[in-house]
C-alpha cells in the first residue's frame, strides 16, 4: 500500500483563506449588531472544511485577520489579538469580502456613533491591566501597503475617536479613578481637588484631567476610550503628543477599552511615542 503524504499545513490555499476569513467576518458582523454566536461551534464547523488544519492554526489566522482589519480601520474581533506576520493573500482575500457585505459596514458605522453611558458605580479593583507591547518587528511589505491603503480603507476606528458620548463616559469614570486611586493612598485631601479640566478649563491644554501623585506632584492624564479590544489604536493631536514629551515625568495617558461589557485600562507614561508607533501626519497610535 502506498505511502500517503500528510497534508501541506505550511501554506493556506485560496479556499482555505476564503473560508476562515468568511467565518471571521460573520461573526464580527454578528458581535457588532448585538446577536449571539459561539465562536467554539463555528471553529468545529469549519475544522473539516480544511486541509488538517488545527483548532490552534484557525486561532493564529483570525489574529492574523484581526491585524490586517486594524489596519482596514475596522473594529476588529474581540478576543483575537493582532499579529501581523499576514501575507499578501490574506489581505486581498478580506479586502474582497469586506465589499460584499454592506451589512458589515452598516454595522460598524452603528457600533461606533453609539452614544455611552457614564458607569455610575464602578469597582475599580482589577480594572488596570498592562499595557500591549510595541511590536517593533512589524513590517508590511510595500506591495501590501499600497493595497491596505487603497479604497477599501475604512476609518471606523477615527470615527470612533470622535464620538464625544463614549469619550466624555471615559473622562468621567478617570476621573472617579483618580479620585479612588488617592483615597486608597490616603490622600484624601488631593483626591477632593482632582479636577476634570477638559471640561472646566476647555479642551485645548493637552490632557483631560488634573490629579496627583501620592507626594503631592501634579499628574496630568488624557484619557482615550474604546468599545473595542486592548490593541485597538487610538488617535491623539499633535497638542497631546508635544504635551506629553515635554512633561514626560508627569503625563499618564489611560487607554480605556471594552468599554461597553466591563471597561478596563492601562497606562502609558510619558511620551506616546515610546509606546506605540505614531504616524506623524494622522497621529495614529497603534502597537502593531
Amino acid at each position: 500500500m502506498p505511502f500517503a503524504a500528510p497534508p501541506d499545513r505550511s501554506n493556506w490555499s485560496h479556499e482555505e483563506v476564503q473560508l476562515v476569513v468568511a467565518d471571521y467576518l460573520a461573526m464580527l458582523t454578528l458581535e457588532l449588531t448585538g446577536q449571539p454566536y459561539n465562536k467554539t461551534a463555528r471553529r468545529n464547523a469549519l475544522l473539516p472544511k480544511l486541509n488538517g488544519r488545527t483548532a490552534s492554526s484557525i486561532e493564529f489566522k483570525h489574529c492574523n485577520i484581526t491585524a490586517v482589519m486594524l489596519q482596514l480601520g475596522f473594529p476588529p474581533l474581540r478576543g483575537y489579538q493582532p499579529r501581523s506576520n499576514f501575507q499578501k493573500a490574506l489581505v486581498e482575500a478580506v479586502t474582497s469580502q469586506v465589499q460584499r457585505l454592506p451589512l458589515l459596514d452598516e454595522a460598524a458605522e452603528a457600533a461606533v456613533q453609539r452614544p455611552a453611558a457614564l458607569y455610575e458605580e464602578f469597582d475599580f479593583k482589577g480594572v488596570q491591566t498592562l499595557a500591549p507591547k510595541h511590536d517593533h518587528q512589524f513590517r508590511v511589505e510595500e506591495e501590501v501597503r499600497r493595497y491596505l491603503a487603497g479604497p477599501i480603507r475604512r476609518d471606523y476606528l477615527e470615527r470612533e475617536a470622535r464620538n464625544r458620548s463614549l469619550g466624555l463616559s471615559g473622562e468621567l469614570l478617570a476621573l472617579q479613578f483618580e479620585k479612588w486611586r488617592l483615597q486608597e493612598l490616603g490622600a484624601v485631601d488631593l483626591a477632593g481637588k482632582v479636577e476634570h479640566v477638559a471640561a472646566t478649563r476647555g479642551d485645548g491644554l493637552g490632557y483631560d484631567i488634573l490629579s496627583f501623585d501620592a507626594d503631592g506632584r501634579e499628574r496630568y492624564v488624557e484619557v482615550k476610550t474604546t468599545a473595542f479590544g486592548q490593541a485597538t489604536p487610538f488617535f491623539v493631536t499633535a497638542n497631546e503628543a508635544s504635551f506629553a514629551r515635554d512633561h514626560a515625568s508627569r503625563f499618564k495617558l489611560y487607554r480605556f477599552y471594552e468599554f461597553r461589557a466591563r471597561p478596563r485600562m492601562f497606562q502609558l507614561a510619558g511620551a506616546i511615542e515610546q509606546h506605540c508607533r505614531l504616524d506623524p501626519s494622522t497621529f495614529r497610535a497603534q502597537f502593531q
